[in-house]
């Protein structure tokens, strides 16, 4: 089994964070992975993305043609990154910060408004992880407890960060629940 999974958006948005929490998820759980950073020119406020590829098997190849699920935290990354989902994948837009005119009806489209959850939250820089927890019920390899986990190790030097941070994922989850 095998969850490949993009993650996009502006510099700053906390894309490789982002990554590295389902990396960390799925070292945690004895899974093979695959984790690639990409940055645009700029750092902040230019696009990052990330690939990462979770396995309960070897990973034969790092690139990821077609995604099976992918988060978009800004209009450009959807843009760009929405014709890689494969068919039947899910795709979680930050609809906050983008307006989607043309979707793909072979793929499920989550739009959750995760800039304004964030703020209603007192916090805008945490709208990746309210992505994550829309993004977490699809994945196959990695759960909730399996994240806290990994959070928990990548705030240790912040330990403040780590009950902001789960409270967003499960805002996400919770989102989707009410759908």
């Amino acid at each position: 089994m095998m969850d490949k999974v993009i993650l996009a958006g502006f510099g700053g948005q906390g894309v490789m964070f982002l990554g590295k929490v389902l990396a960390y998820a799925g070292m945690g759980s004895d899974l093979e992975l695959c984790w690639i950073p990409s940055y645009g020119p700029e750092m902040r406020g230019g696009t990052a993305n990330c690939s990462v590829i979770l396995s309960d098997e070897e990973i034969y190849s790092p690139v990821i043609d077609f995604a099976d699920g992918a988060i978009v935290l800004n209009k450009p990354a959807y843009d760009k990154f929405a014709p890689r989902i494969k068919p039947g994948g899910i795709l979680v837009v930050n609809s906050s910060l983008a307006e989607l005119e043309d979707m793909r009806d072979d793929i499920k489209i989550i739009q959750i408004p995760a800039t304004d959850i964030a703020n209603e939250m007192g916090n805008s820089s945490i709208a990746n992880m309210v992505c994550l927890g829309a993004l977490l019920p699809y994945l196959n390899l990695v759960d909730l407890d399996k994240v806290k986990k990994a959070m928990d190790s990548l705030t240790k030097k912040r330990p403040q960060l780590l009950a902001v941070n789960v409270d967003a994922v499960n805002k996400g989850i919770e989102f989707i629940q009410g759908q």
